[in-house]
């Protein structure tokens, strides 16, 4: 009766073993799917979100381009086509007097060490003529006041320096030409804009006063609009007044080439002389 039931009992043992050994097989192959059924979901759910920033890209890059360019047109329009128009056209005659100044200054600048020794060059073989001629086919200030000195050399060196030193002044007077209007345009475009935010915050107050609505809301929007034609203002200003400094240190390196170039143009004249 003991060997039956110690057999009975080995039995039971193995059955239970076996089906827990299977159990823990099956429950491995079941995680081990599980998780590969995760990482094979996210591998695509990356690769779809990544697609989706892509596409979004373009878009919201040309979004942002667009919103700009309406964001303008808004300002525009919003600060009133009166004011916003005259600021506008300041700004145009400010930048064309700008760009026309700056043409001008950059082909008045020469080689003056180049012409120097050019003219030199022609005295010393040809005389006061040849020195002229080279002077008459050469562009740029330097060259006008060369050639005017050298128009007065038969008369003395006295005569040469007088010419030189009335004729600078007449060539610098040249290349300050029309900044005066583009100081002008300078102050008068913040003044237009400040000229139209006034006159919009008086008709803020006679809409106030004939609604008798104080809503903030109102009357921060409708402040805005107003404050538009200062923003297009200060905006032309700014950008005039640095075209307008750069014009000024360009005449300033002139005139000072002009100087020395003359300086050098009387010794060269006494040294011919002598």
């Amino acid at each position: 009766m003991k060997k039956v039931i110690s057999l009975f009992t080995l039995i039971i043992l193995f059955t239970f073993g076996m089906n827990t050994a299977s159990f823990a097989d099956t429950t491995s192959d079941s995680i081990a799917k599980v998780e590969a059924e995760i990482a094979a979901k996210a591998k695509s759910d990356s690769a779809d979100k990544l697609k989706a920033e892509k596409e979004i890209a373009p878009k919201a890059v040309n979004k942002v381009k667009v919103g700009i360019v309406q964001k303008v047109k808004q300002y525009f329009i919003d600060g009133g086509p009166e004011f916003m128009a005259l600021v506008f056209l300041v700004f145009l005659l400010g930048l064309a007097l700008s760009i026309e100044r700056i043409i001008y200054l950059n082909m008045s600048t020469t080689d003056n060490q180049k012409l120097l020794s050019e003219v030199e060059e022609a005295m010393q073989s040809g005389g006061i003529e040849a020195a002229k001629d080279v002077c008459r086919n050469t562009r740029g200030p330097v060259a006008s006041i060369f050639y005017q000195g050298l128009d007065r050399a038969d008369e003395g060196v006295e005569a040469v320096e007088k010419s030189v030193v009335n004729y600078g002044s007449v060539q610098a007077g040249l290349l300050e030409k029309n900044l005066s209007w583009i100081s002008l345009f300078i102050a008068t475009a913040p003044m237009l804009g400040f000229l139209g935010t006034i006159i919009g915050i008086i008709e803020v107050f006679d809409i106030i006063e004939i609604t008798g609505q104080t809503e903030p809301v109102q009357i921060a929007g409708a402040m805005k609009v107003a404050l538009n034609t200062t923003l297009a203002g200060l905006v032309a200003a700014i950008v005039l007044q640095v075209f307008y400094n750069y014009i000024i240190s360009k005449i300033d390196g002139i005139v000072n080439d002009m100087e020395d170039a003359s300086i050098s143009l009387v010794d060269m004249v006494i040294k011919n002389n002598k």
